[in-house]
């Protein structure tokens, strides 16, 4: 015999809420706004909300996020454009507004639209975060579009100035120029592992290569063509890089890296290679991320001062901010961060 279709089960609703805790639907509602728990006035008291609570939680009842945020104005929601998800970077920026973010009851969201303008139109978040914009006519317009409308913005940007969104400052040019020159108080040949595009750029402005061509030639020192070597944005790309850069016959004997990521790349390259880090080469990177103080051994870098966890709060506290809030600049200087990678007394066969 052919089974019978089950009956679809009906998802539960508010009405439904209060008839089983046995208040009015305008309880219900109070008590999912978050204002209930005082006894007088106008508020709920706790006994009731408790009662409503339970009834939610024996029916699977979920308020409606659409409604809620039609009626209150807020989404509960804060959306990250993150440039590159692999970069240890980005993963912990994430991982650091993820946690501050649920603190306070908000969800993340991570854009995976390269264009960020595109999808912040479509999805309402009470705070965007975006990364790596370029200051440019075409930038700025979408940003003041944004901002007319009402979106609240957190902006990571070395060259943006608040206008109506907030500004995350952290020139990473100053820690670059303390990355080199820690290398140069013990070696003289210093390779570098950068981007493609922040060679390229170099000629026409300042990018983290630049801190390398600077303090090298300010020691007297010319650089081997085939000691800088370039990767795209992916941690594969920055591998194949440091092998080119450590297997060749007349390799560095120290290397400056403009990323976390292509750093501890180096560090990996160097073991398949049967180097001892720091001991046949050192290594430096650029970021002060988590994965430094994970790799084997522990990298030296640059960067700022719990940034990850400071920059939640902040975007977090717009988030949570009234749309009054001024727009402010945000400025994390940075300093250098030793690990065993530069260190010779460190054991040399520390190997993954």
């Amino acid at each position: 015999m052919p089974q019978q279709k089950q009956p679809a089960r009906r998802r539960p609703t508010l009405r439904m809420v209060a008839e089983r805790a046995g208040v009015s639907t305008a309880t219900v509602s109070y008590v999912f706004s978050g204002r209930a728990g005082s006894a007088s006035g106008s508020g709920v008291a706790e006994a009731t909300a408790a009662r409503v609570l339970a009834a939610a939680d024996e029916l699977n009842y979920r308020p409606n996020s659409a409604a809620r945020a039609i009626r209150t104005g807020r989404s509960g929601m804060i959306q990250l454009s993150l440039h590159m998800l692999s970069d240890p970077w980005s993963l912990a920026v994430a991982d650091a507004v993820n946690a501050e973010a649920n603190r306070h009851g908000l969800t993340t969201l991570i854009l995976a639209d390269g264009d960020w303008h595109a999808a912040l139109d479509r999805v309402e978040s009470d705070v965007a975060y975006l990364d790596a914009l370029t200051p440019d006519d075409e930038t700025r317009i979408k940003l003041n579009d944004l901002v007319q409308r009402g979106q609240r913005l957190v902006v990571f940007s070395e060259h943006l100035e608040p206008d109506g969104f907030d500004v995350i400052r952290s020139d990473a040019l100053p820690g670059c120029a303390l990355a080199v020159d820690h290398l140069l108080e013990r070696h003289t040949a210093i390779g570098c592992l950068t981007s493609e595009a922040a060679v390229q750029l170099s000629a026409e402005q300042v990018t983290r290569y630049t801190p390398y061509v600077e303090r090298m030639a300010a020691r007297g020192l010319a650089p081997e063509p085939h000691w800088t070597q370039t990767y795209t944005e992916t941690q594969a790309s920055a591998f194949a890089a440091a092998v080119r850069l450590l297997s060749h016959e007349n390799r560095p004997t120290a290397v400056y890296a403009t990323t976390d990521f292509a750093a501890i790349a180096a560090i990996n390259a160097a073991h398949m290679l049967g180097l001892r880090v720091p001991h046949d080469v050192a290594i430096v990177g650029v970021g002060n991320t988590p994965d430094a103080r994970l790799a084997a051994p522990t990298l030296t870098t640059v960067g700022p001062t719990d940034f990850y966890e400071r920059q939640a709060r902040i975007i977090v506290d717009r988030a949570l901010d009234d749309d009054t809030a001024p727009a402010r600049l945000h400025d994390f200087p940075w300093s250098l961060f030793p690990g065993d990678s530069t260190d010779l007394d460190a054991p040399a066969n520390r190997i993954r």
